[in-house]
C-alpha cells in the first residue's frame, strides 16, 4: 500500500513538473519600453517648460534680494541702528521666502511629473497585458526590477518586440528619462551662505 502511494505521488509530481515547463514565461524591460514611447518626448518638453516657469519665480526673488542687499550695503554705515536692523530683517525674510518657494516648487514639479507619467505607464501596462494574454504567457517578468537574479533570462521569451509594435515604437532608442530633480531645489545653499555673509559687512 505504501509503495502504491509513493508511486502515485511520484507520477503526480512528474505531471506537475511537465505541466509547469510546458507553460510559456516571458520577460520585458519596462523601463526601456517606457523610455522609447513617443509620448515621452512631449512629456519631457512639458516638464522643461514647467521647470522654466518655476525658475522664473525664484529668479524674481533673487533679483529683489540682490537689489535690496546692494542698497543695504551701500548705506550701511550711514543708517541709524533701528533702520539697519529693519532692512536686515527684510533681507532675512526674503531668504526665508526663497527657501519656502524652492520647497514648494520641488513638490509641484514632482506632482506634475507623476501626473504626466501616469497615463504613459498605464498605456505601457495595457500593451504588455494585451501581448501577454494574446501569447498565452503564464507570467512575464520585468527585468528592469532586478527580480530575475536567480533565473536564466535566455530561457524566457522576450516580448518587447511585440509590445513595441503594439505601442507603435520604432527601433530607435528613446531619449533618457527626464530628471525628476528640479534644479532650483538644489540651488540656494551657496546663495543662502553668501546672503548671510553679505548682510554682515565688515
Amino acid at each position: 500500500m505504501k509503495t502504491a502511494i509513493k508511486l502515485t505521488l511520484a507520477v503526480v509530481l512528474m505531471m506537475s513538473a511537465t505541466s509547469l515547463f510546458a507553460q510559456k514565461f516571458g520577460r520585458i524591460n519596462t523601463s526601456e519600453i517606457i523610455a522609447s514611447m513617443p509620448e515621452m518626448k512631449q512629456m519631457q518638453v512639458d516638464m522643461e517648460n514647467f521647470g522654466k516657469t518655476l525658475n522664473e519665480g525664484i529668479e524674481a526673488i533673487n533679483v529683489e534680494y540682490a537689489n535690496k542687499l546692494q542698497e543695504y550695503q551701500k548705506s550701511y554705515n550711514t543708517l541709524p541702528e533701528a533702520t539697519r536692523e529693519m532692512k536686515a530683517q527684510d533681507l532675512q525674510n526674503l531668504i526665508t521666502r526663497r527657501e519656502q518657494y524652492q520647497q514648494a516648487a520641488q513638490q509641484d514639479y514632482e506632482k506634475k511629473y507623476n501626473e504626466l507619467m501616469a497615463p504613459i505607464i498605464e498605456k505601457a501596462k495595457n500593451a504588455i497585458d494585451k501581448v501577454s494574454q494574446a501569447g498565452g504567457f503564464l507570467a512575464v517578468f520585468d527585468t528592469s526590477t532586478g527580480a530575475l537574479v536567480s533565473f536564466d533570462e535566455t530561457n524566457l521569451i522576450d516580448i518587447a518586440p511585440e509590445v513595441k509594435k503594439e505601442l507603435g515604437i520604432t527601433d530607435r532608442r528613446g531619449s533618457p528619462r527626464s530628471s525628476r530633480q528640479l534644479t532650483i531645489a538644489q540651488r540656494g545653499r551657496s546663495e543662502r551662505a553668501a546672503g548671510h555673509q553679505a548682510m554682515n559687512p565688515a
